[in-house]
């Protein structure tokens, strides 16, 4: 009997291509993973010694959301990154397993497979499989602690009821499987996963579904798109973020704190890696998918609403506001005017963005039910 996979709908689609290539895989294989994407959202480049899989993506989402990770055992991915928030957080400033705070927001890790670069300002964080070590690893600042508990963490998935099988199932070729390597391996093809393209927006936008936005948001999506405003020449593409396409790091204005563009110490962005001073301030265009649940905003979760974003952008940045207008703001940026009305619709078009399929989603969150 031949099925005409075309007639079923997405989701029943995968799981009838999963089963087919369970049935006909050899034994000893991991199945392929099925990318399930409309045609105007391409799938994301996958590293050739990391190539996806079912198994491992189903790995990768346990370890994401398991606590055990951390050297104490209480701290997970998803402590920062909670799928509720489009896997950001509502702290302004991260904390760590040890009470330290961060500088930094917890970006939102959503569409994070197509940026090519990985974090608020490191321009060499361009591998998910190597960022994950950071937070596991890291000590300035501390996140999860892990360093030093590496022997406890492997122990525990070893004797562990569940996570062995997983473990050769994902890496069905490895002797021993159960290894920083392979976990991170895992987590990076669990967030490979992490796309948002079924919002109200998506569907007005590429299903042609006149209603499916307010007629707020459609005058909103004139003004996000227009010269005036500028939004799109940095929130670019189908992902709302131009650092898609090649590192892009830029300059809001939002501090100057001696008059030539200076920004709080140890919280300078690109320039604490680059060492030059036309980098002071700049940091990565984040993604506007599900911006209405990921406040509060800005690398360091310093402006606590999207009216309070559109009035930053207005004048200039927020340095403006305060009458202290920097320097080095990127040229991309400039001052606006907005009525009344057209910051609601603005905000209305942002809101229409929010993906209520992506972050309900049982294959993103969390699998200790």
């Amino acid at each position: 009997m031949t099925v005409k996979l075309s007639y079923l709908s997405s989701g029943f689609r995968h799981l009838i291509l999963g089963l087919i290539l369970l049935l006909s895989a050899p034994w000893g294989y991991a199945n392929e993973y099925i990318w399930t994407l409309p045609q105007w959202m391409m799938p994301p480049p996958i590293p050739a010694d990391n190539p996806m899989s079912i198994e491992k993506v189903k790995l990768g989402q346990r370890l994401f959301y398991d606590a055990n990770l951390s050297g104490p055992g209480y701290m997970s991915c998803s402590t920062c990154h909670n799928p509720e928030h489009s896997f950001s957080e509502k702290r302004p400033v991260s904390v760590g397993v040890t009470g330290q705070f961060h500088t930094r927001n917890a970006m939102a890790i959503v569409n994070v497979a197509y940026m090519k670069t990985l974090t608020w300002a490191n321009p060499k964080e361009v591998r998910l499989e190597d960022q994950a070590k950071v937070p596991m690893f890291g000590e300035h600042p501390i996140e999860m602690g892990s360093k030093g508990q590496e022997d406890k963490v492997i122990l525990f998935l070893q004797h562990d009821p569940i996570y062995p099988d997983l473990f050769y199932q994902a890496f069905p070729d490895q002797k021993n499987p159960i290894r920083f390597d392979t976990i991170t391996k895992a987590l990076a093809s669990f967030q490979r996963t992490l796309i948002s393209y079924q919002s109200p927006y998506d569907d007005y936008k590429h299903n042609h579904n006149d209603r499916a936005i307010s007629e707020d948001a459609k005058r909103g999506e004139a003004l996000f798109f227009s010269a005036k405003l500028g939004c799109s020449s940095c929130h670019s593409g189908v992902h709302f973020s131009d650092a898609t396409q090649a590192p892009s790091f830029h300059n809001t204005g939002l501090y100057n704190l001696d008059g030539k563009g200076a920004y709080p110490e140890g919280n300078q962005g690109l320039y604490e890696h680059t060492g030059k001073e036309a980098d002071k301030g700049r940091f990565r265009t984040p993604t506007l998918r599900n911006i209405a649940q990921t406040a509060p905003y800005m690398h360091d979760g310093s402006i606590a609403t999207l009216e309070e974003v559109i009035a930053h952008y207005a004048a200039g940045g927020r340095a403006a506001q305060q009458g202290k207008a920097s320097p080095l703001l990127d040229d991309k940026l400039h001052p606006f005017a907005l009525t009344g009305d057209e910051k609601r619709q603005l905000i209305a078009f942002l809101n229409s963005l929010t993906d209520t399929k992506f972050i309900e989603n049982p294959h993103f969150t969390t699998p200790f039910r």
